[in-house]
């Protein structure tokens, strides 16, 4: 008899909250993918603070079912189907997403949509960068390096080409998202956290044109990169594409450095890191901004509205997530403190907006 293969950093048991039929999907599931056996044995991931992961392991194959959370919901997220097509359309033209396998708008099924996709083997970064990389400062530096320019590589695709041209709304991206999400904060405030107004009026002040308009992630960091099995330093997959559109790209960089602690950030900063950007060799916020000019040619003005901006959408995010928490609409624990987050992030953007002058 085989062995069964340890599961991947990040997997864990399935929490009671999180549990879906198990026997239901797969039945639905293999019903449309042949050489199936099961059921599977299922185990989730323990990074999603949205959209949900789970991996299936049937003795054929892993696959990846991914599902909205239980909970009220906004409006335009969590959407399966179109987090489905975006990576189906990219696939052509960008070969760094996972292969899809099977979308079910058949709510009867397990309760709401989900998609299921190939698994993409390769290590997923976390808090820290494990030993067995072997990753010295240099190879840390290439990884960065090449995060960087995957990202300029997305932005270079054409959305016509990808037949993704759909997405976007046309001129106007920046504004519609200081004004989104100035919506979304205030929706989603609750009593400990401050209101953000003299930001959110800054931004809607200081606003630039667009640059372009480009298939953007709106989520990229770190830990939604797999990374080859026979060499970290290469990259294989960017997951999670929940929030991808067509968009501005700076908007989509500013969002990315919001994550982004280094080395040199206080204490309470790197404590709330999910990724290992502060490790050695890692670039800092400053150094990305110049590798990606110069990898895409875009004439960067203020960057402080961008920083900002970046900051303030991260808070909402992180409200958005700790509102459900605060109702009760989830009782996972790793969302208690989200609100301790959201006013230091108030400061941070404080802080920026003083420096700009």
């Amino acid at each position: 008899m085989s062995a069964v293969p340890a599961d991947p950093a990040g997997a864990r048991a399935v929490r009671d909250e999180d549990a879906f039929d198990v026997a239901a999907v797969d039945a639905w599931l293999r019903g449309r993918v042949d050489g199936l056996t099961g059921p599977p044995a299922v185990r989730q991931f323990a990074g999603g603070a949205s959209n949900l992961t789970y991996l299936l392991r049937y003795p054929e194959r892993d696959l990846i079912l991914r599902r909205p959370p239980a909970g009220t919901k906004a409006a335009s997220a969590h959407d399966m189907r179109r987090e489905h097509d975006v990576q189906a359309a990219l696939a052509p033209v960008f070969p760094y997403v996972p292969a899809m396998v099977a979308l079910c708008q058949d709510e009867a099924v397990i309760g709401s949509d989900f998609y299921v996709m190939e698994r993409v083997e390769g290590t997923i970064l976390r808090r820290s960068i494990p030993p067995e990389l072997g990753l010295d400062a240099a190879g840390t530096r290439a990884l960065c390096e090449a995060a960087v320019d995957r990202l300029a590589e997305l932005h270079a695709v054409d959305p016509a080409a990808a037949g993704l041209e759909r997405l976007g709304r046309g001129p106007g991206y920046v504004g519609r998202q200081v004004e989104g999400w100035s919506r979304r904060y205030r929706a989603a405030k609750t009593w400990n956290v401050p209101s953000f107004e003299r930001v959110m009026r800054w931004l809607d002040r200081e606003q630039p044109p667009d640059v372009g308009a480009c298939v953007i992630h709106n989520d990229y960091r770190l830990d939604n990169l797999v990374l080859a099995p026979d060499d970290p330093r290469r990259i294989v997959a960017v997951l999670d594409w929940e929030m991808a559109t067509v968009g501005d790209p700076l908007m989509d960089l500013g969002g990315a450095l919001s994550y982004w602690i280094e080395a040199g950030d206080g204490r309470f900063l790197r404590a709330m890191g999910r990724q290992p950007s502060d490790a050695p060799g890692m670039l800092t916020r400053a150094e990305i901004v110049a590798r990606y000019r110069e990898r895409t040619g875009i004439e960067i003005g203020d960057w402080a509205f961008y920083e900002v901006f970046g900051l303030f959408r991260l808070a909402t995010i992180l409200q958005q997530i700790y509102y459900r928490y605060h109702h009760r609409q989830t009782r996972n624990p790793a969302f208690r403190h989200f609100w301790l987050m959201v006013n230091y992030l108030d400061r941070r953007c404080r802080a920026a907006i003083r420096a700009a002058g």
